[in-house]
């Protein structure tokens, strides 16, 4: 498959060579309720009765799209494909690489009856190595995955799937197995394995490029910055160890006017194309090549609010569950996630927070490439235990690894409403637990703000970031019409009658104008919704429903205090009616509408006007 870096397929965007193969499609199938799989060597080449259904990767097994839509418990899935020899042959020295998006949660890989990888956590990627399992003069290989999933098991990072038998409240159907694309490639034994961007929108950038294995010999590393075709920064350096850090300065950044034009952001996403080749630094013989992208723009708090390239940013941004009707967790392609970032930023939103789970990197492409804020957050465990830290902590880091590169990324989010932590005022391991996520958080990547418990019970947020659903606009007006009004807040319980601050920190921090306050989820309007929906607040009428919603985000944009708005949410989902959208994608308002609500254009509505919505 040729790469188009404009069309936004490649599945892992920061790093893409020339060439690359789907793996997506129809795989053979079966679920292994009795766990004897293995043990019975599924694995194998002339396995038969095990493998009696198909299935359409990558869509999970409970989602219709995969074609079967079983939604009951199977822990233990197993998938199998046979794969052309042409497609997985390397030759050369090269090496042959099957790609795994994501597979929840626990996964084995065979190749031709080899074990080739195996990886927990079901919202990160990994890569299997199959270049020695290839059985010599083979037409067809057979790749065979075992996914394994515990419904039950409340340590186990699962953010919004259910863990009971049917979706409840804002729970969902489960996700087991493959998830996201399954791809391969052929590079060279010696090759860039991982590229990470930090930019200095001052200076320049600073490239993070990590190698397979220790040279054999010095090499040379050559990169290359351009915009439009003008080269804007070049580097060559020798490196002799598997990971570097190159320092590229971008001359054009000098000139203060000329800046504004290279710095990325929502209303201009600028991207300057990268190029990392490396080559044998003796006879210059190209080693690998992989192309990339940078947005050069920078994330902080201060003065009381969120800063974007150093300038105050009001942020408006909804709140994205991330699940689709047909797909559940997974999505349809690269066109339906530009489709949801195009929708989001039609309804003036200049920010989304992807909500519990680890969004498809493509998402994250279109982001950046049309010019959408994202908070990075995880799918929660729901227990607190040796266990549960080990798992959501690894599962995090791994997160931060692979989308730290993406500018559209503004803020991390590891915990949210204290779940897996729920006891954070009275048990120290659990404030710990909530401080250590952020400070490592911190560690891997200083760019950033971080959140140490989104919604309440902050120990250490560089964002203050409050949940209040009252339905009162009145109401919103007192809490946060001043600074007074939220000090007043911080002593006594929050708006969902949680504490928002344990320790003196966050108060500190807050009065302190270093952790900006910003209402981020309110809302959950839903407009003639079944009596077994899930709601937050009912309204009868298209013209009640816009009318209070354009009191709400009224009573937001008057506030002198609140730096920014989290909308729940952008779509309706499962038994959830709070979207903005309907589960089909169809507004519930006309575009303009929620455009000039979300905006502050027009905060209120005459009833007359939203009739005519209906």
């Amino acid at each position: 498959m040729e790469l188009s870096q404009q069309d936004g397929t490649y599945p892992r965007p920061i790093l893409q060579r020339e060439r690359w193969h789907s793996l997506d499609g129809v795989w053979e199938f079966g679920y292994d309720d009795t766990d004897e799989g293995e043990g019975a060597e599924w694995f194998a080449e002339g396995v038969t009765g095990a493998f009696d259904r198909e299935i359409t990767v990558p869509y999970p097994p409970e989602s219709p799209a995969s074609g079967i839509g079983e939604t009951a418990p199977h822990p233990v899935v197993w998938y199998r494909r046979r794969i052309p020899h042409d497609v997985l042959a390397a030759g050369d020295g090269r090496r042959t690489l099957v790609h795994f998006g994501a597979v929840d949660h626990r996964a084995k890989v065979w190749l031709d009856g080899r074990l080739v990888a195996e990886h927990v956590g079901g919202q990160t990627p990994f890569t299997a190595d199959v270049t020695h399992a290839l059985r010599p003069g083979a037409d067809e290989h057979l790749l065979v995955v075992r996914a394994e999933d515990q419904p039950a098991d409340l340590a186990q990072p699962r953010g919004k799937q259910d863990w009971q038998d049917r979706p409840h409240e804002v729970w969902y159907e489960r996700t087991t197995g493959i998830w996201q694309t399954v791809w391969v490639e052929t590079v060279p034994a010696q090759h860039v394995t991982d590229l990470a961007w930090i930019p200095d929108p001052a200076r320049g950038v600073e490239a993070d490029v990590t190698l397979a294995r220790v040279p054999d010999a010095p090499l040379r590393v050559e990169i290359e910055l351009s915009l439009d075709g003008e080269v804007l920064a070049e580097s060559t350096t020798t490196v002799r160890t598997p990971r570097s850090r190159i320092d590229l300065v971008i001359p054009a950044l000098r000139n203060g006017i000329d800046r504004e034009q290279l710095l990325w952001s929502p209303e201009r996403p600028t991207l300057l194309d990268a190029r990392v080749t490396v080559r044998d630094a003796v006879t210059l013989a190209v080693v690998d090549t992989v192309d990339s992208y940078v947005g050069l723009r920078s994330t902080g708090v201060g003065r009381g609010a969120f800063l974007l390239n150093g300038r105050p940013y009001y942020v408006r941004s909804v709140l994205n569950q991330g699940y689709r009707r047909d797909t559940l967790i997974a999505n349809s392609g690269t066109q339906e996630l530009r489709r949801e970032v195009e929708l989001i930023k039609a309804m003036g939103f200049n920010a989304v927070r992807v909500h519990q789970k680890a969004e498809d990197p493509r998402f994250l492409y279109w982001a950046d490439r049309l010019g959408l804020l994202v908070w990075g957050e995880t799918g929660a465990a729901y227990e607190f235990g040796t266990e549960a830290v080990e798992l959501l902590t690894r599962e995090w880091l791994a997160m931060v690894r692979r989308d730290r590169s993406h500018p559209s990324i503004v803020t991390w989010v590891p915990v949210n409403e204290s779940w897996g932590a729920s006891d954070i005022p009275r048990d120290p391991a659990q404030r710990h637990y909530s401080l250590a996520l952020a400070n490592l958080t911190r560690a891997m990547d200083p760019t950033r703000p971080v959140m140490s418990n989104e919604g309440w019970e902050h120990t250490d947020s560089d964002i203050l970031g409050v949940h209040d659903y009252s339905s009162d606009p009145a109401v919103l007006t007192a809490r946060y019409g001043d600074a007074a009004a939220v000090g007043r807040l911080l002593d006594g319980p929050g708006p969902q009658g949680r504490v928002l601050s344990v320790g003196s920190v966050q108060k500190q921090r807050y009065a302190a104008g270093d952790a900006p306050l910003m209402i981020t989820e309110f809302g959950g309007l839903s407009v003639n919704a079944d009596e077994d929906a899930f709601t937050y607040t009912r309204t009868d009428s298209a013209a009640q429903y816009a009318g209070l919603l354009g009191d709400l985000f009224g009573a937001l944009h008057a506030s002198p205090v609140v730096a920014g708005f989290c909308y729940t949410q952008f779509m309706d989902t499962a038994q959830e009616t709070n979207g903005l959208l309907s589960a089909d994608g169809s507004p519930k308002l006309p575009l303009e509408t929620i455009r000039r609500i979300v905006t502050g254009a027009q905060p209120a509505f005459e009833e007359k006007e939203s009739e005519s919505a209906s």
